[in-house]
């Protein structure tokens, strides 16, 4: 009824409008028919009825959505010489264009429009829209039709657009044609201009949710010093002691306790947090409902999980009972599935807990695991890890022995390794260690340095773990053996006193085996504390979300760097606010369930005081960590020091196909080095980059000067491959090798057992229930497996290296041949890596645990997959 009542309406509305058009005799001018594609806000979210109603009310008197095109050819001197603007036209049919309340997230609506055509206008090169309605829609494209002269016009919005009160000044878009800032059509470079102006804010008050600001703070934003004293953390960025790259500013105000310290949002609001409304989750994929699963998670989930912990053992007795997790576990009736069913939507159920209505809960059983359930446990398997695994990039061709340390020997004292000849040299298949070291054989994963300042304060929380060096030999076969794990505690007397180190050695069997399995275990967790936040947090999350800001605040939506950039920061400010409010955050899901616990973050920002934007480069990181050489007749340049590296043989291959499309897209645009210089957005941008985004580095020498179009190369590229290929080699194995938690325990709760203790009988009559009492606890695993099988997930509408998300991203036919060329090298790279993990001959490549390496073939399917490079840090 409401309907037909609505259709009526406006066919009096479109019959009242001919009329006049006839008396007026505007239906006799030359008319431009354009099309816009948009998404109305209650497609999305929760259906605003009342604002729904209110908005047929103001198109039913003329106050709609109203467009009006700017030339980009002839300018208006009485409008400070900037294009002339064209009369009002207004969308058509939006009463009538209903989107029914079970239309799904992400359901586009077309609306035609009807510009009068107006020489003076010439061609259009942007075009003004304001929105007279309450709500807000996703402005998705204009495309024009017939335009005398040019024919078709396209327009690549990709924005929202909010009620026009809730603007200080127009919304303006642009046709997607790329220019410099000197080549920019003289009509439209005092619209490029505002527009970024109007991007960077003005620095003060609390932005909200229709604020369209990019702007800089410090993390500021993780402690919570309101809500208990233990929850107080340092501020990170702006300090010495504490560098740190910076975030995007919210705005809130300070906390009342610490003035330094920004207030917090509840965690019920946890989704509200403040990024640029573009920069959000777009609707259309699984993100909102991934963000959605996070916050469940904690705020419901866990608190039931500990108190259902807390009334049942706490330990997982054996191997079967984590492999239990994979084939369905019981949980009672009672609080954790009340609270589950009263407070997350079914379909979110489904995916969250996987309970099929008996209360069985079951996750995913992790490759790892899936073909041999037991092959995660031989040194074999351990030692591939490190070339093929979850953080394949931190093992490092070892150079002397014994290994040394870097720290200060003035305040650490000597924490040079322990290790000796008598250790190894027996099991260097004949060599001498002069010779291992001659032939590149040794190999070492060390995080000695790293953690050893920080281990004292470590192990005053319930983590009690150590230091670790694993050496590693390179046999004739091309795998990696381990040969010995040193073990090392600060001194009891003072760190000046230097470490207190103890050497284990490969054993297989009784209770020296066991103790062995204990060591690897160790080394695990420093690896997997380093690789989540570090490897993945502080290299890929952190490093990225300056250039985000800088480049929407310095490059305009028109500069070509722009548009080669933008697709690779989607969705990355979102996540990183996200994971600053819940997961990184005091007391948070992070600090929860990976050993350095309260120091984690802190500890991420003492490391990056070694960061290096140039060493972020993939040919740069493995020539500094000895594992590949410079050599000009080898593929890529490089030559590997250890042929089957599958993280660093895929990697190059990437690495290789970015830098060549980088190359033939900065060459298009950038015909010599002047231009690079006489680019005043670009200058703009890399100076803010590295005086602002990363202010605390601003001194380094290190920094390209943007000077010539290599540097410009260069610097895309390392851009595009952290922001990708780094990410995903990171980031989307964890479910696959961590889903199985004793095959990377992230904490570790007793030290190895002394003999002659109750702790070593155990050892030696229950290896397994010791070795499970030593690492991540059963809530805590709970936790961890659950939180890493949502962050390891693709959405359904991933967009991956090679792809866009719509064909006609620019005009420039140059570029879109490059692109192309790009699109299908990538899938030639696809092919090779298909054909390398059939070839028996590199054995690192799917080893024991029968798991081929795939995260870094470029494409994937939505969900669980352990492949696919997405084109941003997404999740």
């Amino acid at each position: 009824m409401l309907h037909s009542i609505i259709e009526m309406l406006n066919s009096i509305i479109e019959m009242f409008h001919s009329i006049i058009g006839a008396i007026t005799g505007e239906n006799d001018r030359k008319k431009i028919r354009g099309t816009v594609v948009l998404m109305k806000k209650n497609v999305l979210d929760f259906t605003d009825f009342r604002s729904s109603i209110i908005d047929r009310v103001y198109e039913l008197v003329g106050k709609g959505v109203s467009l009006q095109l700017v030339s980009a050819v002839h300018a208006d001197p009485t409008n400070g010489l900037q294009g002339k603007v064209g009369k009002p036209a207004y969308l058509k049919g939006w009463i009538t264009t209903i989107t029914p309340s079970t239309a799904t997230a992400g359901e586009e609506s077309a609306f035609k429009v009807t510009f009068d055509h107006d020489a003076e206008i010439g061609q259009p090169g942007a075009f003004i829209i304001r929105n007279n309605h309450r709500n807000e829609f996703y402005l998705r494209t204009l495309t024009l039709e017939d335009v005398p002269g040019h024919g078709r016009i396209h327009f690549v919005c990709n924005s929202w657009v909010y009620p026009a009160y809730k603007y200080d000044t127009d919304r303006v878009f642009f046709t997607n044609q790329a220019h410099l800032p000197s080549e920019t059509p003289g009509p439209l470079r005092g619209y490029r201009e505002s527009e970024l102006v109007n991007l960077r804010g003005d620095g003060t008050g609390e932005l909200k949710e229709w604020d369209r600001v990019y702007d800089y703070a410090y993390y500021n934003d993780l402690g919570n010093p309101d809500r208990h004293g233990k929850y107080a953390r340092p501020v990170l960025g702006g300090s010495v002691e504490y560098p740190y790259p910076r975030r995007g500013r919210t705005g809130r105000p300070p906390s009342e306790t610490d003035p330094n310290t920004e207030g917090r949002l509840p965690l019920l609001m946890s989704l509200n947090i403040y990024v640029p409304r573009d920069e959000r989750f777009g609707h259309i994929k699984l993100s909102d409902f991934l963000a959605y699963a996070l916050k469940a998670l904690v705020q419901f989930v866990l608190p039931e999980f500990e108190a259902l912990c807390d009334s049942t053992p706490n330990e997982f007795d054996s191997f079967q009972d984590v492999f239990d997790l994979y084939e369905g576990f019981k949980v009672p009736d009672g609080p954790l599935l009340d609270k589950i069913k009263d407070n997350i939507p079914l379909e979110m159920l489904k995916e969250l807990v996987r309970t099929d209505g008996e209360g069985l809960f079951k996750f995913p059983t992790p490759q790892v695991i899936k073909e041999d359930k037991s092959a995660w446990r031989t040194d074999k398997e351990f030692a591939r890890e490190m070339l093929a695994g979850l953080n394949p990039v931190l093992i490092r061709l070892l150079q002397e022995f014994p290994p040394e340390s870097k720290l200060d020997p003035e305040v650490y004292g000597n924490q040079n390794s322990s290790i000796t000849k008598e250790h190894i040299e027996n099991h260097l298949d004949g060599l001498t260690i002069n010779k291992a070291l001659e032939k590149k054989r040794l190999f070492i994963l060390d995080h000695h340095d790293t953690l050893m300042p920080y281990l004292r304060r470590i192990n005053t929380t319930s983590t009690k773990t150590y230091a670790s060096r694993t050496v590693l030999f390179l046999k004739d076969d091309g795998t990696l053996k381990p040969l010995a794990i040193e073990l090392s505690l600060p001194h009891p007397d003072g760190d000046k006193f230097g470490a207190v180190s103890k050497v284990y050695t490969p054993a297989e069997h009784g209770v020296e085996g066991s103790i062995w399995q204990l060591a690897k275990a160790y080394a695990a967790v420093n690896d997997s504390g380093y690789h989540q936040l570090l490897s993945h947090w502080l290299n890929t999350h952190a490093v990225i979300e300056p250039f985000v800001i800088a480049t929407n605040r310095q490059l305009s939506v028109l500069h070509p760097i722009n548009k080669l950039l933008d697709p690779h920061f989607r969705d990355t400010m979102n996540i990183n606010a996200l994971a600053r409010q819940i997961l990184i955050n005091a007391g948070g899901v992070v600090e929860s369930t990976v050993y350095p616990s309260k120091y984690a973050m802190e500890m991420s920002s003492v490391v990056y005081k070694n960061w290096v934007f140039t060493e972020q480069a993939l040919p740069a990181d493995l020539i500094n960590r000895g594992m590949a050489e410079k050599d000009s007749d080898a593929p890529h340049g490089l030559r590997l020091v250890l042929d089957d590296y599958p993280y660093a043989v895929d990697g190059l291959e990437i690495w290789s196909a970015i830098e060549t499309w980088v190359e033939d897209y900065c060459s298009f645009y950038y015909k010599t080095d002047e231009m690079v210089e006489k680019d005043s957005e670009l200058q703009s941008w890399w100076k803010e980059l590295r005086e602002e985004g990363h202010g605390d580095k601003k001194d380094e020498p290190w920094w390209p000067k943007m000077h010539t179009v290599k540097e410009l190369i260069d610097t895309c590229t390392i851009i595009i491959w952290v922001a990708s290929a780094l990410h995903a080699a990171v980031n989307f194995g964890q479910y696959p090798y961590a889903g199985f938690l004793p095959n990377r325990p992230t904490i570790s709760r007793r030290f190895m057992p002394e003999e002659g203790t109750p702790e070593y009988e155990e050892l030696k009559s229950n290896p397994e229930k010791a070795f499970l009492k030593t690492i991540t606890a059963q809530l805590q695993t709970l936790l961890g497996i659950s939180l890493i099988e949502i962050l390891s997930r693709h959405s359904s509408d991933e967009v991956y290296l090679g792809q866009r998300d719509t064909p006609e991203w620019t005009l420039d036919a140059t570029p879109l041949k490059a692109f192309e060329k790009f699109g299908r090298k990538l899938a030639d790279i696809e092919e090779n890596i298909i054909q390398r993990n059939g070839d028996e001959r590199f054995k690192n490549r799917v080893g024991p645990v029968k798991m081929p390496y795939t995260l870094l073939y470029p494409t994937s399917e939505g969900g669980l997959t352990g492949k696919g490079i997405p084109n941003s840090v997404s999740i």
